[in-house]
């Protein structure tokens, strides 16, 4: 057998033989990219989450606004919640007269 294939990496390189990849150090260039590790919570970053935040935010006020539009006309909702709003909540007073009154 030949030199080269019975050294081992701590060994130095014989003479006329074929260098490796443990003979050099590690070269970093200086144009590459800076590689960080970010740090995360199960995958989430905080540029990550902010991001989600602000979209399931988006989604929440969406949802709640239709649930309030369509409960609206609800007798229950409008007097148990909407009529005790502070600027808005005496629209919402529906006061029948008597003559409408069928009984």
């Amino acid at each position: 057998m030949s030199d080269h294939t019975l050294r081992t990496p701590a060994s130095g390189p014989a003479f006329g033989s074929i260098k490796n990849s443990w003979d050099y150090p590690a070269y970093k260039s200086p144009y590459g990219p800076k590689m960080k590790v970010q740090p995360n919570i199960a995958g989430f970053t905080a540029k990550s989450a902010l991001k989600l935040g602000v979209t399931l935010g988006a989604f929440g006020g969406v949802a709640g606004f239709v649930v309030v539009y369509i409960l609206s006309d609800a007798p229950r909702f409008r007097r148990d919640l909407m009529s005790k709003l502070p600027i808005i909540g005496k629209t919402y007073i529906r006061e029948i007269p008597p003559s409408d009154n069928p009984f």
